[in-house]
């Protein structure tokens, strides 16, 4: 099969199409073959080195956390999906390539009207935002600052924070994508001096949750804790040393099958759905991660495999 792999961390150069074996399904796992894999901002720092994942994994790695595609073999005691079932899966790694092998419990059947684009970035950024609002404890009338909504992340966390009766949603982003959070409903906000006051003109009544999906802005990480009572309800993704001394915490969280199920009963519903920023073919995976590492993208990345 075709994969696109990395033997050494470094930057997107390091990415190589390559052929490897293709796996099998053992008892209580299914092989897909992938349509399409999304890419993720997290699939560049294992990449380069900057987040540890990659660091007790043999080399080659192959990248990718979120994938759709067909069930193409299915492993002993596996009794919910069949051969040709349309898929949309999570995994830790292998996304990238024609065939991926995970456990039956990270597999949900995809829906008939919901395209391959979408399926193939759908789950990452999904659960992560699913996570995000579990953790800042999201409730009816509540006024959430998202920091970096208009990413693949970001959007997600809008649409959700509207759909759980979130009073008042405002996004942090550059003015090129501050239409993009008018559509989603939020209330768009940008970047630089002067933040948690600006924010606050918006919030008179106050910040009761805050979200950072993105980046290293020191002036949000510092504008969130000004304007948030409770540093509780305050997560990064990815904190840094500020966010660490601010005493806002990284997310935790676990992703699972019923949380992706969720999702896709809320996609379904209407409620939410995902902004397509570029497909590419697997070949083009590094030019994904050079655009995914550039910042202030609006909505996914997809690979067409």
């Amino acid at each position: 099969m075709k994969a696109i792999t990395f033997n050494r961390l470094g930057p997107p150069g390091v990415l190589q199409l390559t052929e490897l074996p293709v796996p099998s399904a053992g008892p209580g796992a299914v092989r897909v073959r992938v349509k399409t894999a999304g890419v993720m901002p997290i699939d560049a720092k294992v990449r380069s080195g900057s987040v540890p994942y990659a660091q007790s994994h043999p080399f080659p790695i192959i990248p990718g956390n979120e994938f759709a595609g067909t069930v193409d073999e299915v492993g002993d005691g596996v009794s919910e999906f069949a051969r040709g079932d349309e898929v949309i899966g999570f995994t830790t790694f292998g996304g990238y390539a024609e065939y991926v092998v995970v456990g039956s419990d990270q597999l949900i059947h995809k829906p008939a009207a919901m395209p391959w684009e979408t399926a193939g970035g759908f789950t990452g950024n999904g659960q992560g935002a699913h996570m995000a609002l579990e953790a800042i404890r999201i409730q009816p009338g509540d006024t959430v600052l998202i920091h970096g909504a208009a990413g693949g992340l970001g959007t997600f966390a809008v649409q959700l924070a509207l759909a759980r009766g979130a009073g008042k949603v405002i996004g942090t982003a550059s003015a090129a994508n501050q239409d993009h959070l008018l559509r989603l409903g939020a209330v768009p906000l940008g970047y630089g001096e002067g933040l948690a006051a600006r924010a606050h003109a918006i919030a008179p009544e106050g910040v009761d949750a805050a979200l950072h999906a993105g980046g290293d802005d020191d002036l949000a990480l510092q504008a969130s804790v000004d304007l948030v009572q409770d540093v509780s309800r305050i997560v990064a993704m990815v904190p840094n040393d500020t966010a660490r001394e601010l005493g806002i915490r990284q997310l935790t969280g676990t992703r699972s099958r019923e949380r992706l199920a969720d999702l896709v009963q809320l996609y379904t519903q209407g409620k939410i759905d995902i902004h397509i920023r570029n497909v590419l073919r697997l070949d083009q995976a590094q030019e994904a991660h050079k655009e995914i590492e550039t910042g202030h993208g609006r909505g996914k990345i997809v690979l067409s495999v």
